[in-house]
């Protein structure tokens, strides 16, 4: 049925405008849940697509790919009622850093303390490492060899790119010393698995022509028929959300759920719409704001679930209003020289019933004058078009309505002009399809060797980053319509970094690309 009536933020013509639009592409559609929503909706985008006829078509179903596919916030749980029990004599944690990541009302620290042996494979010696009286260095997946499924099910064969660098094993490695008394390489492991699976015979051609395509040959999951199950669309109506604000959990932009805290080019990275380096802050609407009494640069005392944590505020227009967003990844404490100490802590707050958002926060102020430092104002470029917005509609009435914005002036060059008779080169990009995520920033400074400055530098606008993306909003600070624009070196035909390179290692080629 079509809905009728409004549903939170959205209003009833956009609902019923999107019903109709799934009805009359039925069998060609798809409803898709976020990653972050609970089970309720997923279970409802798969009880929609199933009622619209999209399975089989759109939408296939196969055995879970995850080889032991339980509920994994429970798995933890019961460890830890293991662990505090004293019933855990050995706890080997194949990578990753539950102390730090494990839902806070868990007191997943607490009750690792309790495990008579511990032991912790991982890239760092961090949080984890610490409460483990034995730590082994963990090869990185390019130093390792293993194997993986694809979402689909397609298996790979994955090949290191390098030897470790240092005295490392894998996860392979380390379950083998303890199941077997022959020291194996994960080579030898990985190839001894599948040389079982295959057999004998014909194994040499097997393994050379999947380590060459890549994947292992028709290893896809099958398509599997599968039933809606009625509970799916009797779901009860939904408890009222309790008083206060709605707090968002999400993984850093730059530095993911911390893993990557300890990456200097990460952290100097302008995350997308703040533009915020070297810490993460809680996002508000302006509105929001305004009615906490609350600006940029204030710290207020976050509170959720019985915990608190200090956070400094930066208001985002667009931002959802009565809501907070918080990063997770900082606050560190066991991340490297580089990583640690670095913002607040968002974990402290995240309990294992709503690991990505919950109703119920309460935002008091604590100060002002805290200093984030974001490079959006640092090369402000004002009084220019550099912006350029319109519509297609606009395109077709005047196709030349951009430039008449502000028009191109003489060009003016200490070089003479160039005629190509042939090629000519330049570089475009679809200020359409970008989304401001600042992964080209980063790849340019590894591939140019640029360093970081830290972020007493930032404040003074002295980061060095050869590209940048700077973001605009256009209307109402409530909910503006935002605009990327990237300012890249776009190898210019008649370039001005080639005039004042005193060495010349900036040059025209003869096909008109600037090359440096």
């Amino acid at each position: 049925t079509v809905a009728s009536a409004e549903a939170g933020d959205l209003p009833a013509p956009w609902i019923t405008a999107i019903a109709h639009d799934l009805q009359a592409h039925a069998g060609a559609s798809l409803v898709v849940a976020g990653d972050h929503q609970p089970a309720v909706v997923h279970a409802l985008a798969h009880a929609i697509n199933d009622t619209l006829g999209n399975v089989g078509k759109t939408v296939i179903y196969s055995e879970p790919v995850a080889a032991n596919p339980v509920n994994q916030t429970q798995s933890l749980r019961d460890l830890v009622t293991a662990m505090t029990a004293g019933q855990v004599q050995l706890l080997l944690i194949l990578g990753g850093n539950p102390v730090y990541t494990a839902p806070v009302d868990l007191k997943f620290a607490t009750a690792l303390d309790q495990a008579a042996f511990r032991v912790h494979l991982g890239s760092h010696a961090d949080e984890t490492a610490a409460h483990c009286q034995w730590h082994i260095p963990e090869s990185h997946y390019l130093e390792a060899w293993s194997d993986a499924r694809a979402y689909d099910g397609t298996l790979t064969i994955q090949q290191p790119l390098i030897q470790p660098l240092y005295a490392s094993r894998s996860a392979h490695e380390v379950l083998d010393a303890l199941l077997s008394e022959t020291v194996r390489s994960d080579h030898d492991i990985v190839q001894a698995y599948w040389t079982s699976q295959q057999g004998e015979a014909g194994f040499a051609a097997f393994w050379q022509q999947t380590l060459y395509r890549g994947v292992v040959a028709d290893s896809a999951l099958p398509a599997k028929t599968v039933n809606l199950q009625p509970a799916a669309t009797n779901q009860p109506a939904s408890a009222a959300a309790p008083a206060g604000l709605e707090i968002n959990f999400r993984p850093d932009p730059t530095i993911w759920d911390g893993r990557f805290a300890n990456n200097g080019w990460l952290q100097e990275l302008p995350k997308p719409l703040t533009k915020v380096t070297w810490e993460n802050a809680a996002l508000l609407n302006p509105v929001t704001a305004t009615k906490l009494g609350v600006a940029n640069g204030d710290v207020v005392e976050l509170g959720y679930a019985g915990q608190t944590v200090q956070a400094p505020v930066w208001l985002l227009p667009g931002h959802s209003e009565d809501a907070v967003t918080v990063h997770l990844g900082y606050g560190r404490t066991h991340a490297g020289r580089t990583g640690s100490g670095l913002g607040f802590d968002a974990y402290l707050l995240r309990p294992a019933d709503t690991p990505w958002f919950g109703g119920g926060l309460t935002v008091s102020k604590v100060s002002t004058g805290y200093t984030l430092a974001s490079t959006q104002v640092h090369h402000s470029m004002e009084g220019r078009n550099l912006i350029r917005v319109g519509t297609v509609t606009q395109f077709t009435a005047d196709p030349e309505f951009v430039h008449a914005m502000d028009p191109h002036g003489e060009e003016i060059s200490l070089y003479p002009k160039v005629d190509y008779t042939e090629n000519a080169w330049g570089m475009a990009i679809d200020l359409t399809a970008c989304n401001g995520c600042n992964a080209c920033v980063t790849a340019c400074q590894a591939e140019n060797n640029i360093p970081i400055v830290g972020k007493e530098q930032v404040l003074k606008g002295r980061e060095m980053h050869w590209i940048r993306l700077d973001r605009y909003f256009e209307g109402e600070p409530a909910n503006p319509t935002i605009h990327h624009q990237p300012v890249t070196c776009m190898h210019c035909e008649n370039a001005p970094c080639e005039v004042v390179c005193p060495v010349a290692a900036t040059m025209h080629d003869s096909e008109g690309l600037n090359a440096m």
